[in-house]
């Protein structure tokens, strides 16, 4: 058995959050979430208790296309399309770097 005190450990943060958190921290209408839930767009898991929950990377995406649909007038069908090429470009420029990184060596 070992007599070494052991360091106090701190919960870790929840990377999920209930509804109404994701509401209020989007500023999204209701009916809006649930039809980005309906197009497969956001998944949310469920809770024991029944409860939808959301990650909080989703908060990021979500701002991201109200932004876009709002500036462009866009449906939330044509921003949600916008957002996830931008997400694509995003992680090819990513692998480029890296490659680029890689050939430097």
């Amino acid at each position: 058995m070992s007599m070494t005190p052991k360091k106090p450990s701190l919960p870790v943060p929840s990377t999920v959050m209930v509804w109404q958190e994701f509401i209020e921290a989007t500023g999204i209408a209701p009916e809006r979430l649930q039809e980005l839930m309906g197009l497969g767009w956001i998944e949310a898991r469920t809770s024991a208790a029944q409860d939808f929950l959301f990650r909080d990377v989703d908060i990021y995406r979500v701002r991201k296309l109200e932004r876009i649909c709002c500036d462009f007038e866009l449906p939330v069908l044509g921003g949600t399309i916008i957002v996830d090429l931008l997400e694509r470009i995003d992680s090819l420029e990513r692998r480029v770097q890296r490659l680029q990184h890689f050939e430097d060596e």
